[in-house]
This record gives C-alpha cells, sequence and structure tokens, in this order.
C-alpha cells in the first residue's frame, strides 16, 4: 500500500443529491463537462462522472447524455475518466452497465455489496421542492435496497472488467464488503492493485467516525496487505475532517459534489473545483504531493486513455 503521492478523485455530480440542494450542482452536460474540466485543472486526477437529465435533474443512465460530456472533457484534460457502474438505486443492473459497456473506460465504480442508502431524513428540511421528482425520490430512499448480488458483481467484473480492460474503484460502504472484496479476489476474478474507496456516513453504512476509518483501514490491510490503494470518501459535513485523518494516515482522498454539497460549515460548495482546490492545500500543509493522472495510471495499473471507448 505504500506510495509516493495522494490521488485526488472529484465525484462531480452523482445521484443522490438533487437539484433543490444547492444551485451549484451540475445537471446539464455543459455544466458536468466545465466542473469536470475545472476539478482536473485544479488538481483532481480522477474523474469519478454520473449523468443527469438537463431538463429536471434527474439521475440517467442514457449513454447519449454520458457521451455530450465525456468528449469534451477528454479533450480538455488528461484525466482518468471513472464511468459509475452504481448509477442510482432505482435503476437496473442493465441500465447502470449501458454507459461503462459502451464507452469502455479506464476505470468504474463498483459497489461491493447490498445495503440500505438512505438521505431521508433530509426531506423533512426542505419546504419547497424545484421539481416534482424530488420529493418522493427522496424520501423514497427509507424503503430502497441498493442491490448489488455477489452475481451482479460477478457479472460486472467479467463484462467490464475482463471484457472491456477496465479497473475498478471498489466502492466499500462498510467492514463486509471489504469481505466481499477478498472473495472475489480469492476466487481469482480480481487481480492487484486494488483500488479501494472505503465510505462513511452514508445512513445504511458504517459511520463517519475517527475509530471507523481506522478500523476499515486496519481490515484492508489484513486482508489484502501491500496489495491496493486505499482512498477515503465522507459524505456531508465530515467529507474534509474525515479525508484529513485519512491522508496523515496514507490514504488517497475523493472530493466532490456528489459526496458533499459544501465547502465549510453552512457554506455551499461554488463548484467541484472549490473542493478539490481545498483538500489539495489541506494536503500541501501536510507536506504530501498529490498524483498527476498519468501517475495515478501507473499506481493502478490502468490500460491508458488512448484505450477507451469515446
Amino acid at each position: 500500500m505504500a506510495k509516493s503521492k495522494v490521488i485526488i478523485t472529484c465525484a462531480v455530480t452523482g445521484a443522490i443529491h438533487t437539484p433543490t440542494m444547492s444551485p451549484h450542482l451540475p445537471l446539464t452536460p455543459e455544466a458536468i463537462a466545465q466542473q469536470a474540466i475545472d476539478a482536473a485543472k485544479a488538481g483532481a486526477a480522477i474523474l469519478h462522472l454520473h449523468a443527469r437529465n438537463p431538463e429536471d435533474g434527474r439521475p440517467s443512465a442514457d449513454p447519449e447524455l454520458f457521451a455530450k460530456f465525456l468528449g469534451p472533457i477528454r479533450d480538455a484534460t488528461d484525466a482518468v475518466i471513472n464511468i459509475t457502474s452504481g448509477g442510482s438505486t432505482k435503476m437496473t443492473l442493465e441500465e447502470r452497465l449501458a454507459p461503462p459497456l459502451r464507452f469502455k473506460p479506464e476505470m468504474a465504480s463498483l459497489n461491493m455489496g447490498s445495503m440500505n442508502f438512505s438521505i431521508h431524513p433530509v426531506a423533512s428540511k426542505i419546504k419547497a421542492w424545484k421539481h416534482p421528482w424530488e420529493q418522493a425520490y427522496v424520501e423514497g430512499t427509507e424503503d430502497i435496497i441498493f442491490r448489488n448480488t455477489f452475481r451482479d458483481i460477478r457479472h460486472i467484473l467479467r463484462e467490464l472488467g475482463d471484457g472491456c480492460g477496465t479497473r475498478f474503484e471498489f466502492e466499500c460502504y462498510d467492514v463486509g464488503h471489504l469481505y466481499n472484496l477478498a472473495h472475489f479476489v480469492d476466487a481469482g476474478l480480481v487481480k492487484p492493485p486494488f483500488f479501494i474507496q472505503t465510505i462513511f456516513g452514508i445512513l445504511g453504512g458504517i459511520g463517519p467516525d475517527p475509530q471507523c476509518v481506522t478500523f476499515m483501514r486496519d481490515s484492508a490491510n489484513r486482508l489484502f496487505g501491500d496489495d491496493y490503494q486505499w482512498s477515503v470518501l465522507a459524505a456531508g459535513r465530515h467529507q474534509m475532517p474525515l479525508l484529513t485523518q485519512a491522508a496523515v494516515m496514507g490514504a488517497n482522498v475523493r472530493v466532490g459534489l456528489e459526496d458533499s454539497l459544501y465547502l465549510g460549515r453552512g457554506e455551499l460548495a461554488p463548484d467541484n473545483a472549490s473542493q478539490v482546490s481545498k483538500i489539495r492545500r489541506i494536503l500541501a500543509e501536510l507536506g504530501l504531493e498529490v498524483a498527476t493522472p498519468d501517475e495515478a495510471r501507473a499506481m493502478l495499473k490502468l490500460k491508458g486513455a488512448k484505450e477507451v471507448g469515446f
């Protein structure tokens, strides 16, 4: 797990926050492209991307929407493009896989277990919604299971991994997800180095406590030894404090409006680049260097930007 530089991932829009929650959440292909490009210029080596319906901001798995921002991002940056395979909790596996299977990116996310994944308490704090779909979508997360069965995961590993040469950001929301990954490693379906994204503060997953960060790190060390690159994301107000802790412990870091809409206490982030710039300043104060996209490619043994399908 030893490394010399820190990989910053930026998750630009996601599928959980809604337009009412922040006017700065990028929704159109043009806005997603521009915020992604700016995040890369600010220091993000990896860009984790979802699509939105530009009319009302709802999450979309339409490959045509992805096509509208993938090209501009590729042309303007050398960042590693990471396309979601998680989509949203309401999408079928076929819908979720349509974009990455078409575009064959260097990286894709891969959720490592089925789980409750909820933000329904947020709904009670919002009095007026911009779009009719939002309230039901947010409240509905109270009764949603985010499906990622062993068969689903194996299918993604074979079709997208083996079939397209795509490597994965293994998203682990709890310690059991690390053991799920170890199962696939033992089965020979995943080869090192593993890029393990440990996630804290999602209702339904492990909590945002400093002790949990240490526990997940120690569990990953026990399971994977030196065969992985560790990264951390934390939801909402926990983002910067836990990323700072994790960076001191040797982690890579993930920021972005998918994970938190804020830059500081009570201050909405004006864009993704502002979060990238903030964590980069923190890393610099800690004496840590930021990895370039090509350095990230080497650390993760990616196939290279010339081998993608867009």
